[in-house]
């Protein structure tokens, strides 16, 4: 919850057994559009942590645990309506986190942070055992059933760029499993999860069944939460390196993990694309959020006939993005999410210039009006002329820029966007269905889309490959994490 404080800035305090807690360690929360503080959020401290874990273990060894299914569905139902009914609320407290368009928060972020609990539930609804007939020595048979359980105490690390909705495409299906949560939401976006607790003591969902720590990672919430015995399974959106850091804590007890984690995304464009579509999709894939979306597109293979072209439009499209303030109707992007972000994503736009990019445009920081001077402003950016081992070509940036490389063969494209050490996602712009068929297939990614980008029905497999991820997520894919399942053999 975030409460006033004085008369300007606000509270965000840790969620731990249906209470909200202070705690006497605290630190800023910047808006991004304005590089103001607007919030004190409270660092939970290792008692704190264990506090809200054992809380969780009580949720799942109690009340929320044994909870008929039915129940248990029919209340994260009731999570999604009432989201969608302080809609206003979690979206103010949304944008004041990441500084993203109120256009974009509205159509996105809030209504899928709802949706993402009640596909749950509905898959919760459908989700059923096996059984297997097998024949024995004495002719007798047994039957083989299939039974399922929460798994326990489920940490959930959660990234900046889409806070309410990565936080609760962990938290829905866990809780519509049956699990409790203890949430680390990023200490730059922790807003919408501390909210999320009043919704959940408003529907009446048992104490700890859902808890909040606020924090960092080393030697703060983060890795205390990781690292806690008693968490039996960690779920972690973020960058490869810290999931690489997560996974050795998870060793100690032989947790399971499932990760979402970097990516270096390509755009295939055949020269017998629609042009039009292309350009349109391919500037959501590029700048949408300010470039700060797992999917985006970072790099983009162009056939040679259509590259001069492509280029010439797609520059004009991105030169007719107007950063502004999130309430403005006539601003179309956002600035990235801090000052060291914007830092690092300023770095690799200096690799590039050192490395000999045509710089097509951008390339530094705009000019903004004098409220928004301080905020964390970027112009969007699109090179050529790169070698392929550029760092800027390999490395994820996660910012509002790509590199446009030509290609002649179907077979080049595919061996360029297959060397890469990533394999989250990729887009491919062809009219030519045999092609679509043949090369969807060969892509070592965890989604392809085809002529379009950001489609997703939340009941298919979503997850990366390579250094990507671990597991898949949406529909049953996710109750594969969440349930221990076991064989139940009778013999007859």
């Amino acid at each position: 919850m975030d409460k006033a404080v004085g008369s300007t800035l606000r509270d965000t305090l840790n969620f731990i057994d249906g209470e909200y807690r202070s705690s006497g360690k605290t630190f800023a929360n910047i808006n991004p559009a304005t590089g103001e503080q607007y919030s004190v959020v409270h660092e939970a401290s290792k008692a704190d942590v264990d506090a809200a874990v054992k809380a969780a273990r009580k949720a799942v060894d109690g009340e929320w645990g044994k909870m008929p299914t039915p129940k248990r569905i029919e209340m994260v139902s009731a999570i999604a309506a009432e989201i969608n009914r302080r809609s206003d609320d979690f979206l103010e407290a949304e944008i004041a986190d990441t500084g993203k368009p109120h256009d974009l928060a509205s159509h996105l972020d809030i209504p899928r942070g709802a949706a993402n609990f009640q596909i749950f539930a509905d898959v919760m609804k459908q989700h059923h055992g096996e059984a297997f007939a097998m024949p024995t020595p004495d002719g007798t048979g047994a039957i083989n059933i299939t039974s399922d359980r929460p798994r326990g105490v489920i940490g959930v690390v959660c990234p900046w760029n889409l806070p309410l909705l990565l936080m609760t495409w962990k938290v829905g299906p866990a809780m519509a499993c049956g699990n409790a949560v203890v949430v680390k939401p990023s200490e730059e976006t922790p807003s919408t999860a501390s909210l999320l607790g009043e919704v959940m003591n408003k529907v009446g969902i048992p104490h700890g069944a859902y808890n909040v720590v606020n924090g960092f990672g080393p030697d703060s919430a983060g890795e205390f939460l990781v690292s806690h015995p008693q968490v039996d399974a960690i779920t972690f959106t973020g960058e490869t390196r810290t999931g690489e850091a997560i996974m050795r804590n998870a060793a100690t007890g032989v947790r399971p993990v499932s990760f979402e984690l970097g990516g270096k995304n390509f755009g295939i464009v055949f020269a017998d694309c629609d042009m039009d579509k292309a350009i349109e999709g391919t500037l959501r894939s590029v700048f949408m959020n300010c470039g700060q979306v797992c999917l985006n597109t970072e790099n983009l293979l162009v056939e040679r006939p259509i590259f001069d072209e492509f280029v010439k439009r797609l520059k004009a499209g991105a030169e007719k993005l107007k950063p502004g303030a999130p309430h403005d109707k006539a601003c179309n992007m956002g600035p990235l999410v801090s000052d060291e972000h914007r830092r690092k994503v300023l770095s690799y736009y200096e690799i590039a210039k050192k490395d000999g990019a045509n710089i097509v445009t951008g390339g530094g920081i705009p000019k903004m009006p004098t409220e928004l001077e301080g905020g964390f402003w970027i112009q969007p950016t699109i090179w050529t002329g790169l070698k392929d081992d550029s760092r800027v070509v390999t490395e994820e940036v996660f910012g509002p820029c790509c590199h446009i490389r030509p290609f002649d063969t179907e077979e080049e494209a595919l061996r360029i966007a297959n060397g890469n050490q990533y394999g989250l996602a990729c887009s491919i712009w062809t009219e030519n269905l045999s092609r679509a068929h043949r090369i969807g297939p060969k892509m070592e990614v965890g989604i392809c889309w085809i002529n379009c980008w950001f489609l997703r029905d939340l009941r298919t497999p979503f997850g990366g490959s390579k250094k990507s991820g671990i597991g898949r997520e949406g529909g049953e894919y996710s109750l594969e994490f969440y349930l221990e399942k076991s064989n139940i053999c009778i013999k007859l």
